[in-house]
């Protein structure tokens, strides 16, 4: 099976749906105190957006079904609806005015989110040449760093002011377009809100090529090779696969494995994916404007990083080490802001640089690329969708803790900062410790060594 060429033209396309992920995501988190002031949302509202939202339960569920669809029907079917799904989402929450339409509309775009995200990383895998997975696993992350990267600026150019803060350099166009829309008279919380609205169309712009480009995928050679192996035996239900998954041990092992690292991580970074604007608005004092400027340089330090950090480099060093590098400088940015303080702007700013090459060298990269190596074609997106929904859940669960743990003004940030930092450490053991040695090796290769010739 490894005849494969070519790969890096459909890894572009399909890559388009980690840019949404992580667009969607985002966005939401860059208007977040704009619509709290609009909708006049409680602290408990914004947790509840970010609970069920693609940072967190909303994708989990997606990711779950998205992932047996994906094994049983092929991993092009997901692209031919998918989309549809999202654009679904991204016009609900354009047009809310209510905060039940907003949940909505967070819900179903973090839905689509998650049936997308095991079938792309699957699809990824199984159509790269052995010498180039980590590669293409890290031009996916590549577009999962330019999509924040694109809506922080968005955001920071169409921001209104706070305080003595000027406005974006394009509000004054966001007013006009405020106005016409809905009328001179409207409140300024409904005009400033408008941005937001905007930024949620720009990803609804994108959502629609990548469902024209996706549509015409050709289906994973692997998946098709896999399902003609089963063509003479009863296909079995989706939860009679489920039940598969956790009836091997070997499956179990690697499900333990992968959970440790992302669970842990994830923790860390749902609640910086969605809040991170807001803490810096909120405990650090900064106005949207800035705390979107922040945000948009940290995710362009991404966007470099994943290229030239792990991209280039994860398919030929060791990947231990590589590893250990990434969650590391992650703990040391969180260590600089709490012993130097949130409100000192020098500190922002250097957390702001070592948590962009964290991001940049990720666990979610590793995860990324250790999930659609360590398990069999029949499951392998499957078995990505579980651990998805395990970890997008379990952090749904996280982020209601947190925003009573970090309080309405941030007075909680330095309790929550020292969980932040223990989580990462564990996720550093863990994931240092345990490397998977698959670097070099062809995925057929990786489940005979793994599974025998019996899966």
């Amino acid at each position: 099976m490894e005849n494969k060429k070519g790969s890096l033209k459909s890894t572009i396309v399909v890559s388009l749906t980690n840019y949404l992920d992580a667009g969607a995501i985002v966005a939401g988190a860059s208007g977040l105190t704009l619509w709290q002031s609009y909708l006049g949302l409680t602290e408990g509202n914004l947790g509840w957006l970010n609970a069920i939202s693609a940072n967190c339960f909303g994708a989990a569920i997606g990711a779950i079904i998205g992932g047996f669809l994906a094994d049983k029907y092929g991993r092009k079917t997901i692209y031919t609806y998918n989309m549809l799904v999202y654009m679904l989402g991204i016009a609900i929450i354009m047009l809310a005015v209510n905060f039940p339409m907003l949940l909505l509309g967070f819900l179903i775009t973090g839905i689509s989110v998650g049936a997308g995200v095991p079938a792309s990383w699957t699809y990824i895998s199984e159509n790269s040449e052995v010498g180039n997975r980590g590669r293409n696993i890290g031009i996916s992350q590549f577009a999962w760093g330019v999509g924040p990267a694109i809506i922080l600026i968005l955001g920071m150019l169409l921001a209104p002011g706070k305080g003595g803060e000027s406005a974006g350099v394009l509000f004054g166009w966001v007013q006009d377009a405020a106005a016409f829309f809905l009328g001179s008279n409207a409140s300024v919380e409904a005009v400033n809100v408008f941005s937001s609205r905007i930024i949620f169309g720009s990803l609804f712009i994108v959502a629609f090529v990548a469902w024209l480009l996706q549509r015409r995928l050709d289906e994973s050679k692997d998946w098709e090779a896999a399902k003609l192996a089963q063509s003479k035996e009863k296909q079995p239900s989706v939860f009679a696969s489920f039940g598969s998954l956790f009836t091997n041990k070997v499956n179990v092992r690697t499900i333990l494995f992968l959970a440790g690292i992302y669970l842990t991580w994830n923790f860390v970074a749902s609640v910086m994916g969605f809040f991170q604007p807001h803490i810096y608005e909120t405990a650090g004092g900064l106005s949207n404007g800035q705390a979107n400027m922040l945000s948009a340089i940290q995710w362009l330090i991404i966007v470099a990083v994943t290229y030239f950090g792990f991209a280039m480099l994860v398919d030929k060093v060791n990947q231990r080490w590589l590893y250990f590098f990434g969650v590391g400088i992650g703990i040391v940015a969180w260590l600089i802001l709490v012993f130097v303080g949130i409100k000192d702007h020098f500190a922002l700013w250097i957390f702001t640089i070592l948590w962009g090459i964290q991001g940049g060298i990720s666990v979610q990269a590793f995860y990324a690329l250790w999930a659609s190596e360590l398990f069999p074609a029949k499951y392998r997106a499957a078995a990505q969708g579980v651990m998805f929904f395990i970890v997008r859940g379990a952090s749904a669960l996280w982020g209601l803790v947190f925003v009573n743990i970090y309080g309405r003004d941030g007075e909680g940030f330095y309790l929550a900062a020292y969980i932040m930092i223990g989580l990462l450490l564990v996720a550093l053991l863990i994931g240092t410790i345990w490397t998977p040695q698959t670097r070099g090796k062809t995925l057929e290769q990786i489940t005979k060594e793994r599974y025998g010739d019996e899966i």
